[in-house]
């Protein structure tokens, strides 16, 4: 099956396997930010960003994408500069073991371009979806508060 998306602000035009989720893809691609944990949409450690809402990428087949827009956290920074959610989770101690950094970021994302000024409430709800064993939540819940 052919699809067309958007991948990290580049437009792809690929061939792809029915039953594939975009999880495998991206991996498949080299794209290693988008974690494999869970499989089952309960971690949130293959957090993408799906027309700028979060989205566990083990639980969608990646024909479904066809036509939207798809970010990892590889599309926030560049070489020079980290994405403001980035820098805090780095200052603020955020990150332990890291594996769920990615996701967590893309979760905060998702957030602020909802919602530019989230409560605590807020953050945590949107954190809720993203499982981390290191950390206990605390300074990532500063980091995006921060």
């Amino acid at each position: 099956m052919r699809i067309r998306f958007v991948l990290n602000g580049k437009p792809v035009e690929t061939d792809v396997s029915p039953g594939q989720t975009v999880l495998e893809f991206l991996r498949a691609r080299g794209i290693h930010s988008v974690k494999y944990g869970c499989d089952k949409g309960e971690c949130g450690a293959c957090t993408v960003l799906v027309d700028g809402k979060a989205q566990n990428a083990c639980l969608m087949l990646v024909h479904t994408i066809n036509n939207k827009t798809i970010e990892t956290v590889d599309s926030l920074a560049d070489r020079h500069h980290l994405h403001p959610i980035q820098r805090e989770f780095l200052e603020r101690g955020a990150v332990q073991c890291g594996y769920c950094t990615p996701g967590m970021i893309l979760a905060a994302e998702a957030l602020y371009r909802e919602d530019p000024h989230p409560d605590e409430a807020a953050v945590r709800d949107a954190l809720a979806g993203n499982l981390c064993r290191c950390t206990g939540y605390v300074k990532p819940v500063e980091a995006v508060r921060k």
